[in-house]
């Protein structure tokens, strides 16, 4: 069944109600989406793809494709490569008959390319910084006009300028994350932990999070945070934090500052993801029952953050070896979740923590330290 074109008022909402989503989104796969989908829903094509540019690869990539997963070709080849390259729009009836065209893929997928049409799109300097590409018109026509180019052009001169901003909100929110990560591990470092605990709780915090309906957005922020769960222990004198044996009361007084310490040096920052991670740092050794510290916060009044750092953190402690003990093995490990649901733990997350085991499990042989791993 063939479409019919749009009309002035269809191609006006199409661009109100995308132009609309795209200036409220942060995250940058879901303005790549938006911007798929803006395309192909303007000019009726049956894909739509947004390529962006590698620079460290001298690559071209897309992440969002109508149909297929992640794609990557060297930069300058096939219609979007040439494209690129010399900053014209390209416009194709038929692929085959066109050497550039990388029928490979038609064969990998069983898809059959005929039309194509690509559309650099710049930056606010002018540069191109990526390319729309549509593949097959959906119009009795069957191929693209000097229509679709004009639409698809304005589409790209938009989506392009907005583009720009969120990869600089991404890559200003990749680089806290990176600082964030490190200054994770020197706390953990400095107990003679290592980096890979972090990164454990990390991934387990992000498991749980999903599990338990956060969204995307919230998983992963809390995924970023939480490496910074223990950054007050940069506070603790060595004595203290390395000691084999066990802790006399004040000592173990003075190791429980570091949820106070990491909280207050944290707290300052405007940054959602600072907040985040002062959250954790301050509550993740807060219990369900209202007997952990430093507050002795029950149930719901703490945090979700710290609710759930608080399992991941746990179950990385008891399954690794410190310097005070052995790692416990793996059914004595659920029989204390079970003990502690309820007690130490949210029971919602000892329910979602025992449903996604074998994936907590996976990340840990994943990510085990040098000498741990089972293979």
């Amino acid at each position: 069944m063939y479409k019919k074109e749009l009309n002035s008022d269809d191609l006006l909402k199409i661009i109100f109600h995308y132009t609309a989503k795209i200036a409220s989104e942060r995250q940058l796969n879901a303005v790549l989406v938006h911007m798929a989908d803006m395309g192909r829903e303007l000019i009726l094509s049956d894909r739509c793809t947004v390529w962006l540019i590698d620079e460290e690869s001298k690559q071209l990539y897309t992440t969002v494709a109508h149909g297929v997963d992640e794609i990557r070709v060297p930069y300058g080849t096939g219609f979007v490569g040439s494209s690129i390259v010399s900053g014209e729009p390209i416009i194709i009836e038929d692929a085959y008959s066109d050497p550039r065209h990388h029928s490979e893929n038609d064969r990998k997928t069983g898809y059959r390319t005929k039309s194509i049409i690509t559309v650099p799109f710049r930056n606010n300097d002018g540069n191109i910084i990526g390319a729309y590409q549509a593949v097959n018109k959906l119009t009795e026509i069957d191929h693209f006009t000097p229509r679709d180019l004009e639409l698809l052009s304005l589409a790209a001169s938009y989506a392009g300028k907005s583009l720009e901003s969120v990869m600089l909100h991404q890559e200003i929110f990749d680089t806290q994350r990176e600082i964030i990560s490190k200054m994770g591990e020197v706390g953990e470092i400095r107990s003679r932990e290592t980096a890979n605990h972090v990164k454990r709780v990390a991934e387990y915090s992000y498991v749980l999070a999903i599990a338990l309906g956060l969204s995307p957005a919230e998983a992963e922020l809390l995924r970023t945070a939480s490496p910074m769960h223990d950054i007050g222990k940069v506070a603790i004198p060595d004595a203290i934090l390395n000691k084999p044996g066990k802790l006399t009361p004040e000592e173990f007084e003075t190791i429980k500052s570091h949820t106070d310490i990491g909280y207050r040096l944290l707290l300052g920052s405007k940054r959602e993801l600072l907040r985040a991670a002062a959250i954790v740092a301050g509550q993740h050794h807060e219990k369900w029952d209202g007997s952990g510290y430093p507050d002795g916060r029950q149930g719901e009044d703490i945090h979700i953050f710290g609710r759930i750092t608080a399992v991941a953190d746990v179950f990385d402690a008891l399954s690794a070896e410190r310097v005070y003990k052995k790692p416990w093995p793996m059914d004595r490990i659920e029989s204390f979740f079970r003990e502690e649901r309820g007690r130490h733990f949210d029971p919602r997350l000892v329910d979602a923590f025992f449903a996604h085991l074998p994936q907590l499990l996976a990340i840990r042989e994943r990510l085990a330290d040098e000498g741990e791993r089972t293979e």
